[in-house]
Order: C-alpha cells, then structure tokens, then sequence
C-alpha cells in the first residue's frame, strides 16, 4: 500500500494515479479506456503481486467454497458453531452448559496458530516470533510469552501435530469454540471428561467439525435457504462471460459433492428463486466447460493420483463410469447427457479424478497455461502452483476492509514512519557517542558533556519509543482490537503475509 501499484479493470490493466484535490489530499483516479474509465472504491480493486499476461492463459478455473460462494459468517459459521456443539454435547459427553454458549463471529482471524498442548492463541510475525498470545481468552504477558516461546535452543516450527494453523475461513468457528474450552476447563476442571486434557479438546472439536460436515446436516440447513448463508454477488456472471466471450475455457473444481454443488451455483448465477416447487434447469453450467465435483484436493492436484474419474449425470446425480473423461457404453437405456440451450457444447460433470483428467479434458499441454483462483492457501494455491506450475490467484475478502483502513489511515501510519525513523536516528547517536566515550582520549569536561549527552537522547529515546508503540498498537486496534492488521504485527510482515507473500514470488496474484 505504500508503493505503487495496479489495478484490472476487466481486460484492461490501468495505473493507480494520483491526482491533488481541492484539499491538496492525493485521491485515487482510475483510467481505463480512452473515455476516461471509472474511478472505483480501493476495497474492490485487486492488487498483482506479479503481472500476467492472460493472452498465454487458456483455461481460468475457480473453487467454489469461500472463492465464487461467500458465506455470510455472522449466519453460517454460527451454524457451524451450533452444529459443532452439539456433536460434542451429544456425541462426545461434553457438559450440557455448552448449549447455552454463544458464538462472536468478530473475534478469531486467519494466520493464527492455536498452541493445541497449551491451550494457546498465538499470531506471529514472518520470523515466527510471537507477538500477541492468549490462553484461551487471557492475554499472555511479555514475561509468559517469552517464557514459553523465547527459551528454548532449538526455534519451534510450530507446525502439526503440536500446532493448527488456521489459514482458512472454515476454521474461526472452531478455534472460538477451543478458546472457549480452555477457559471453561481451567475454571471448571471437574466438568471437562477426564481424558481431555487441552489437545485432547481440540481433537474432539475438530473429529465434531468434520462430523457436521460429513453428515450433511450443514449443507442440507444451506440448501434450504441459500440466500441467508450465501452472499449474492451479481458481478459473477459477467466475469465468466466476459472470460469466456474472449476465448478461455472456464472450469470448476471443488470439494462440495454435486448436489450442494448445484444448489450454491444455481443461487450465484441462476435466477435467485429457489423453492421446492421450482425444478433447477442447470442454466449455471453454460458458463463452465468443465465441473468437477468431491476432487478432494489437495490430493487432487498431484499427478500420480489414480483416482477414478466419474461422470454425473445432472438430474439424478448418478455417477458413471469414463475412460479417463471419455463416457463408456452403458448397458440398456441412458439418460443423455444434457446439452445447453445456449451453448453448442455441453459442459461435462464429473466427480473424483485427478489434475491429469482435467488437464487431458481441457486439451493443456503446458500447466502454466491455466489460472486457478481459490481461498486456501495450502489446498488450493500451495499445491497447484508448487507440484503442477499452475499460474494462481489467492482470493483474500478480509483484505476488502483492511484496504479502506489502510487508505483512510494513511496520514498516521506515515507518522508512525517518521516516528520509527527518529528513535532509529536517535539510536544511531546514542551509538556514536558511546563509542565516541570509549575510544577518544577526552579530557574531563568532554567525559561529562558526552555523557550528559547520551542520558538526554536515551531519555528522548525512550519518549519516542513509548510513544510509537501507543500509537502503533492502537492503529492496529483500528483494524481488529485483539489481533491488529491481519498482515501485519507491529511493523513486521505477519505470518499470514508471509506465507502469501512466498507464495506469491512466482506468478501469485492476489
């Protein structure tokens, strides 16, 4: 946000320029056309880590969950929360207290790691230092932080199975609810099973996660009534007609099976209007050459998976068997498959396989011929870019807030520059001077003067640096009051950066 940058506008990439206004502020001005273009909010513009040239790109692809569907957290992760609890209440002999939790939707943010032995919640810089830990919902301090993190020979990874990573959105609800159990646990430690110690908690409230998942019951309560967890999004249509209206293939693949996979789509791009009485036409589909559905990524992507590639067919949601993508006599009579009022070719749709059967449908004959756009950082992104080379963007919604704040707030972290610059000069003298004390044969008068001196700039010093720390932490208080600016702690890149950002050196668009 402090260096230049661009900006796509459609299929045009336009320089953000400055222009002074009235005020003298610098504003953003937007051009795109030779008309003039539009000036667009800095929360909806994206932001290249690299440049990419789509004329080289033959295929654009999307994940579904959390990618082209956002889900509205304040309703579906609350649901996944109430789900969750139940499972362990009912399930797993948790206390019938849990019931009555609630569940702030606010609190936890992406780039935490949760500390499963300790009961901790820990954000770290790109260093892996810690810089703000809670046990459970109770701050650590500087003392305790340093105890457990800083004293040891051999820098932790703070990777599996000690740690979790919670690098995805699916992933708040459940790290809330962990925090919740540590605290319930140290105040109520006879209500807890016997067996559960923190990791132990943790484990079952993910073996809950997964049971809500698997069981269907989340995405049935979805189903019913997309548009309360869902949000709309009418600019979805006309992205994947203007890719497709300029010669790229466009293609699905998630892990959603295809029943759910139907229903959300036909809520993000069909007529909005669902209702048992209305029989979904698949009108969603002419915008997609290929949907694959239950991929199981990351496995997915790696091209010795010999997963069996199944074609659905739509109404039914039977699977079939292929040839490596190609259908295969069936014996007796077959529904065929259906054909696009709009389109002259059909979309196929297929569950299971692997990148091989994608790349062979799509005729790729080199994989960074594709883009594939997603939110997860290691499902998604990781494996597709670093085990195929596929050219990747990372979809970020949180950063759709923080942009705005970054701009709005541009006037005081400039100050917090200049602050930092003062107390690094200033430290600087006090440096000089000490040695200066040191090597120079002075004569008494100078002795004490130089050390006068000093005792003035460190006492400065130590002004500037409360002060740049006071006004630091509540800029990032502006962003999240417990855990600051999501890529950022303190003046270092924050974990989560880091990890986009390493992504992010060949190709990553974010």
């Amino acid at each position: 946000m402090d260096e230049s940058y661009k900006t796509i506008i459609g299929d045009k990439t336009s320089e953000f320029q400055h222009m002074a206004g009235s005020d003298g502020v610098q504003e953003p001005r937007i051009w795109s056309s030779p008309e003039g273009g539009r000036k667009i909010e800095i929360g909806k513009q994206i932001f290249c880590n690299r440049s990419l040239n789509m004329r080289n790109i033959l295929a654009v692809g999307f994940d579904m969950d959390y990618t082209l569907a956002q889900y509205i957290p304040e309703t579906f992760e609350s649901l996944a929360y109430e789900g969750t609890i139940k499972k362990l209440v009912y399930d797993l002999g948790y206390p019938q207290e849990l019931l009555g939790w609630s569940f702030d939707w606010k609190y936890m943010v992406r780039g935490l790691v949760l500390d499963k032995k300790r009961g901790n919640i820990l954000k770290m810089d790109r260093h892996k230092y810690v810089k703000v830990a809670y046990h459970g919902f109770q701050e650590m301090s500087k003392e305790e932080k340093v105890g457990t993190y800083g004293n040891t020979l051999i820098r932790d990874s703070f990777d599996e199975p000690d740690y979790a990573l919670i690098d995805t959105l699916f992933s708040l609800a459940e790290a809330y609810l962990f925090a919740q159990l540590v605290d319930f646990k140290d105040s109520n430690p006879g209500k807890i099973p016997e067996r559960a110690d923190y990791a132990r908690m943790y484990k079952d409230v993910r073996a809950a996660v997964d049971s809500c998942h698997r069981d269907g019951t989340l995405k049935q309560t979805v189903t019913k009534d997309p548009r309360r967890y869902i949000n709309e999004d009418t600019s979805i249509v006309p992205m994947l007609k203007m890719l497709r209206d300029s010669g790229h293939s466009t293609f699905l693949v998630t892990n959603s099976l295809w029943d759910y996979t139907n229903v959300v789509m036909d809520f993000l791009c069909g007529s909005h209007v669902l209702d048992s009485s209305r029989a979904c036409n698949f009108d969603w589909l002419m915008y997609f050459d290929i949907v694959i559905t239950g991929s199981a990524k990351p496995g997915f992507f790696h091209e010795d998976n010999r997963a069996n590639l199944f074609e659905v067919e739509p109404e039914s949601g039977m699977l079939r068997n292929t040839d490596n993508g190609t259908p295969m006599p069936q014996v007796g009579n077959s529904s065929p498959r259906i054909v696009l009022k709009k389109s002259n070719a059909p979309c196929q749709i297929f569950q299971g396989g692997s990148v091989g059967h994608l790349h062979k449908l799509l005729s790729i004959e080199s994989s960074s011929q594709v883009l594939y756009v997603g939110d997860h950082i290691y499902g998604d992104i990781l494996r597709s870019k670093k085990v195929l080379g596929w050219r990747t963007m990372l979809v970020v919604p949180e950063l759709e807030r923080e942009v705005k704040l970054l701009w709005s707030l541009r006037n005081s972290r400039k100050l917090l520059r200049l602050m930092r610059n003062e107390r690094d000069q200033i430290e600087d003298q006090i440096h000089h001077m000490k040695w200066f004390l040191k090597f120079e044969d002075l004569n008494v008068d100078q002795k004490q003067k130089t050390s006068d001196g000093i005792d003035e700039l460190e006492s400065r010093r130590d002004q500037v640096r409360t002060s740049h720390q006071q006004d630091q932490r509540e800029c990032h208080q502006k962003f999240h009051k417990i855990w600051g600016q999501l890529m950022k702690t303190g003046y270092q890149n924050s974990r989560f950066a880091h990890q986009v950002s390493t992504i992010s050196k060949d190709h990553q668009i974010q």
